[in-house]
């Protein structure tokens, strides 16, 4: 049964192995460590010990708050996790006047269906510092 906490406090190292797969250069369970701790919100998906999912939020807890992780582990995805711990998010934020998400095109339907909408922006990406180090 999956069960979740927002205290990333609570989670060691060999909790958040397994994430980021695809990505050439992922954060180090470590590296995932600090972000959660230092991330405004987050919500962690918990089956038994192990993280299996998790949602970060940074923010000036005034107007704007921006989602820059969603990650299930893949022996976990299609079970619903993912929508879960988006609108938990949504849900914490819910008193802000803008939450932003930058995803690629073919993640955006999943964040259509929980309530946003697309938008035009930018990014700049320094893949050299993808992980984190």
């Amino acid at each position: 049964m999956v069960r979740s906490t927002n205290d990333p406090t609570l989670v060691t190292r060999e909790q958040v192995e397994g994430f980021f797969i695809g990505w050439p250069n992922p954060p180090q369970p470590e590296t995932l460590l600090r972000l959660l701790q230092g991330s405004y919100r987050v919500i962690l998906a918990l089956d038994g010990d192990q993280v299996v999912g998790f949602v970060t939020a940074i923010s000036d807890g005034v107007l704007s708050a921006y989602i820059p992780l969603l990650e299930v582990l893949p022996s976990h995805q299609g079970r619903g996790i993912g929508t879960e711990l988006t609108r938990r998010i949504l849900d914490d934020l819910t008193n802000l006047y803008m939450i932003d998400v930058m995803c690629d095109k073919e993640v955006a339907p999943f964040y259509e269906r929980l309530g946003l909408r697309r938008a035009t922006g930018v990014i700049r990406r320094n893949y050299s510092r993808q992980s984190g180090e």
